[in-house]
């Protein structure tokens, strides 16, 4: 089923637009997260609660961890992650935000490549 070209690492994309309907509940949550981390050293501590009273987004980088998608997944060991969040203007009547934009557009580039 391998061949040994065949890389055993896979890039999962997953975007995804939260609505808000209550910041202060999600800052509340990431401080709970922020305080319950013990390994937290106390500058780091500091830094991270004001970022997320300051900025909803920032509350929900502390809540949304990429390894809880994935932790449960049989056969797979996460090797690396990143993740980011920002306020944004959606529009989801927007053609802006057509979910299938970026495979065509990768698509377009496999089938010029290939």
């Amino acid at each position: 089923m391998s061949t040994p070209e065949t890389s055993q690492f896979v890039r999962l994309r997953v975007e995804l637009v939260l609505e808000v309907d209550d910041a202060d509940a999600v800052t509340k949550a990431a401080l709970r997260r922020i305080a319950a981390d013990t390994g937290m050293p106390a500058d780091e501590r500091t830094h991270a609660e004001n970022a997320v009273t300051e900025d909803t987004s920032e509350a929900l980088a502390y809540l949304v961890d990429p390894f809880d998608l994935v932790s449960e997944v049989p056969g797979i060991e996460l090797a690396q992650a990143s993740w980011s969040s920002e306020p944004i203007a959606y529009d989801p009547d927007s053609p802006d935000w057509d979910l299938d934009e970026d495979d065509a557009d990768e698509d377009d580039e496999e089938d010029a490549l290939g």
